[in-house]
């Protein structure tokens, strides 16, 4: 297994998500699983001023796609796992990436209290953690497709109210989706793993990414975006756990904590998860 560091805050800075991967480490992540390689992506210093396409940071975002698909290629290369830890959500992009190069064509199942699917111009920072969906599906120019809609499942978002506020188009009419209240509702994890397992019996291969601000604030303060509702630590391994069974799940990407706001209180929380997680997914790759 590859253990894959991503320090990437879509805003350009050093600081906030992008220390969540050295938290997980410095919290004993790498002793959990046996065996685990511990490999660095590049990624540069962004420039915090919005680009043509109404990103920041785009240098950053570029050089960060890249190092990371050529990180998950090795892994693939010498049958390692990849999973993933940012930083910023943009990471998953280098997962789909290296699967288009790879000639896999695919899917997502994508656990988030966000769609991520901003027009950047919309967006009101400019990060590229509003928009990687929109990136992954070609829809800001300059950026080429590496997922089609059919082959997306967005599970938790519970943001529809901003997205409307702001008349940002949801995903909903366009993609399977899940929304938080109904996922976090009884009946909601088996849903969601019926869901899943028709985009797998298509796709075959497929990447998961979950934003760890799925969960409650309750269960996670320490994110930039909270939001009212959300699931329980307890429900997000249950639904990891049933998602990652189905198999064929190529690699893992885990993101959005931000250990500055708890001073790394919860790191060893989260690599419980992420550690029972990647033994999980690992156990079913092919």
């Amino acid at each position: 297994m590859d253990l894959i560091v991503v320090p990437f805050n879509s805003s350009g800075a050093a600081d906030g998500v992008a220390r969540a991967p050295s938290a997980l480490l410095d919290a004993g992540l790498p002793g959990r699983l046996s065996g685990a390689r511990v490999v660095h992506a590049h990624v540069p210093t962004g420039d915090p001023a919005r680009g043509p396409s109404g990103l920041a940071a785009e240098n950053a975002l570029a050089a960060m796609v890249t190092s990371v698909s050529e990180r998950v290629l090795d892994a693939w290369a010498a049958d390692r796992f990849p999973v993933v830890l940012g930083g910023d959500c943009p990471v998953l992009l280098g997962g789909l990436t290296a699967a288009e190069r790879r000639g896999y064509g695919a899917g997502l199942v994508f656990v988030d209290g966000h769609e991520d699917a901003w027009d950047p111009h919309r967006s009101p920072t400019g990060e590229a953690a509003d928009s990687e969906i929109a990136l992954a599906l070609g829809w800001v120019p300059g950026y080429p497709a590496v997922l089609r809609p059919a082959d997306l499942v967005q599970l938790g978002p519970r943001d529809a109210g901003e997205l409307a506020g702001a008349g940002q188009p949801s995903l909903a009419d366009r993609v399977a989706v899940l929304p938080g209240d109904r996922l976090a509702a009884p009946g909601g994890l088996e849903t969601a793993r019926r869901m899943a397992a028709g985009l797998v019996a298509r796709t075959g291969h497929w990447w998961l990414h979950v934003d760890l601000d799925v969960l409650s604030t309750e269960a996670l303060p320490a994110v930039d975006y909270p939001q009212p509702g959300g699931l329980s630590w307890d429900q997000l391994e249950a639904l990891t756990e049933r998602l990652l069974t189905i198999g064929g799940c190529g690699g893992v990407s885990v993101a959005i904590y931000n250990p500055d706001l708890d001073g790394g209180a919860a790191a060893a929380r989260i690599g419980s998860y992420v550690a029972t997680a990647s033994r999980v997914a690992a156990r079913g790759h092919r």
